[in-house]
């Protein structure tokens, strides 16, 4: 098996799969390649610890087109494991390969260790009810969502060979135009501190107290599910959940937030997670490290007041 491989087609993330990458390569004795399109990232994955980089050069921005060049690499490398990029599109991609080289395939991974000679990676099943473990066999194709790993420490004295190929896609596709989403607010995945809504403002009106506190703290505005698709209060990117946006940040406060399953999906990365809800049963507080329970309308204005 030659190797650790790993690719994204966001170069932010490639440089977070090599913190993984690292944590293998030393417990595994083993090199690391990472592949890339962008020829002027390659020297940031050298100076991040990447052993070898295969640029590959092509005419499109379909980034599915790299698919199948791809896949004839690695199915010539043979390598030990495969990590990429676990965005919408970089999934798309995994799936791709994972078919045409008839390798497993794990998708959202939050953990992935080397022990003893084989693989073990953990993820997340039944919309965070269980954990699931698995030992992979060589060849296997992990995904990683963005900002799992923190990323590589760069370190300039690091070298490495790159290699450049030119690669001919073949594409059913024609793109004629790619626009990037207009986003009506922050965006929620990067922020540090994310206060959030839900059901249990009684009236859009109370949308100003997470405002004011968004102000006090320098944090965006996220919400539930149903502020965004049944109120339309927010727009559908501040929906925090299983199938919304997943955020990471150091404070996630939440006020009228009942905590489903399906939402607390979506922040159980945050570094602290603190909640306010009348309910004491609600079941945020079981994965909140700081609750009060009570009138989010006498406790919220009193938080704002402490912030000054």
């Amino acid at each position: 098996m030659a190797g650790i491989w790993i690719y994204s087609e966001d170069c932010a993330v490639a440089l977070q799969l090599l913190t993984a990458g690292q944590n293998l390569a030393y417990k595994l004795n083993e090199k690391i390649t990472a592949i890339t399109t962008n020829q002027e990232g390659a020297a940031d994955l050298i100076a991040c610890g990447a052993d070898k980089v295969m640029v590959l050069a092509g005419q499109t921005d379909w980034v599915e087109n790299y698919a199948q060049p791809i896949a004839a690499v690695l199915r010539d490398e043979n390598p030990k494991v495969v990590l990429l990029g676990g965005t919408l599109r970089g999934k798309a991609v995994a799936a791709n390969l994972a078919a045409q080289l008839k390798s497993g395939l794990v998708n959202s991974a939050f953990s992935i260790d080397g022990q003893e000679g084989s693989i073990e990676t953990k993820r997340m099943m039944y919309g965070g009810l269980a954990v699931c473990t698995e030992v992979l066999s060589d060849g296997c194709i992990v995904t990683i969502e963005p900002r799992t790993y923190e990323k590589a420490n760069t370190d300039a004295s690091n070298s490495g060979e790159v290699v450049t190929s030119d690669v001919s896609l073949a594409s059913e596709v024609h793109v004629d135009r790619i626009e990037p989403i207009v986003r009506q607010g922050a965006d929620i995945t990067a922020a540090k501190t994310v206060i959030c809504v839900g059901r249990g403002l009684s009236a859009q009106e109370d949308m100003k107290l997470a405002e004011m506190l968004v102000q006090k703290t320098g944090g965006v505005i996220g919400c539930t599910r149903s502020i965004a698709e049944d109120y339309h209060w927010l727009p559908a990117e501040a929906y925090i959940g299983l199938s919304g946006q997943k955020v990471k940040p150091d404070l996630y406060l939440a006020f009228g937030v009942s905590g489903q399953i399906q939402h607390v999906a979506g922040i159980r990365d945050a570094k602290i997670i603190a909640a306010i809800d009348k309910n004491e049963n609600a079941p945020i507080f079981a994965a909140a490290d700081y609750g009060i329970v009570g009138d989010l309308h006498e406790i919220v204005p009193a938080l704002i007041e402490k912030l000054g």
